[in-house]
Formats: C-alpha cells, sequence, structure tokens
C-alpha cells in the first residue's frame, strides 16, 4: 500500500493533512481500517473541544474491535464530521479521503512537519 504524500502519520495510525497555515484535518490510515474490518460506529469529540498532542478524541468500532482515536495535534477541534457518525462505513470504502475532525493550532505547520512522512509511515507499517 502507497500512503498519500500530502499526508503526515502518527504510530497510531491517524493521518493529518495541513489545509491552512492554523488547520489540520485528521483522519484514519487506510491501514488502520483493513486492520479493524467492517466500520460500525464512530464517536467523534464536540467543537470547541481543546486536544493535546496523543489524546483520545473519539471512538470507533468494528465487527472486530473498538479502537481509540488519538489527535496527532495540539488544538481546538473546529469542525466534526459529524455525517460520517451517520455512516461510518465509509471509512472502509476510502480511509484517507473520509476525514473525522479539523484541529486548530497557531503551530500547526510545526506540528504537522513533526509527523512521520509517508515514506516513514510505510516503513513502520512494514515492521508490525
Amino acid at each position: 500500500m502507497s500512503y498519500p504524500t500530502k499526508y503526515r502519520y502518527t504510530k497510531e495510525h491517524e493521518w493529518a493533512e495541513l489545509i491552512s497555515p492554523t488547520q489540520i484535518r485528521v483522519g484514519i490510515t487506510d491501514h488502520a481500517q483493513s486492520s479493524l474490518g467492517d466500520i460500525v460506529y464512530l464517536d467523534l469529540p464536540k467543537v470547541g473541544r481543546e486536544l493535546n498532542s496523543h489524546e483520545t478524541f473519539g471512538v470507533v468500532e468494528s465487527i472486530k474491535a473498538v479502537s481509540d482515536l488519538y489527535s496527532p495535534v495540539k488544538g481546538k477541534v473546529v469542525q466534526a464530521n459529524i455525517d460520517l457518525t451517520s455512516d461510518p462505513a465509509k471509512i472502509n470504502q476510502d480511509a484517507h479521503n473520509q476525514w473525522l475532525i479539523v484541529v486548530e493550532a497557531s503551530d500547526a505547520k510545526a506540528q504537522y512537519e513533526a509527523l512521520l512522512d509517508a515514506n516513514a509511515y510505510s516503513e513502520f507499517v512494514r515492521t508490525l
């Protein structure tokens, strides 16, 4: 599997996309959705919630397991993809195009650049 180079990644299998100088869009990787299997439930945070990097911000549940979602960055949730909660199976169809939250951070670019690039994430996944 190749991972989009426009994203950065975490070892908890979230992707991050810098969408403005202060905002980062977050989703889960194809590796994560594949490991989980058929996703049946998604719980996301409310807009306005402050998150720390690596803090749990939600839950994704599949027919196989329940998994926490972790924020790759520190900031405030400014959008949550609530539409996805009514049809979480869309994540299985195309995980890299299904965002979960948007986080606003004053140092978004620096936090984004500190995450794994696509090559480093691919190498990490190969070791699992």
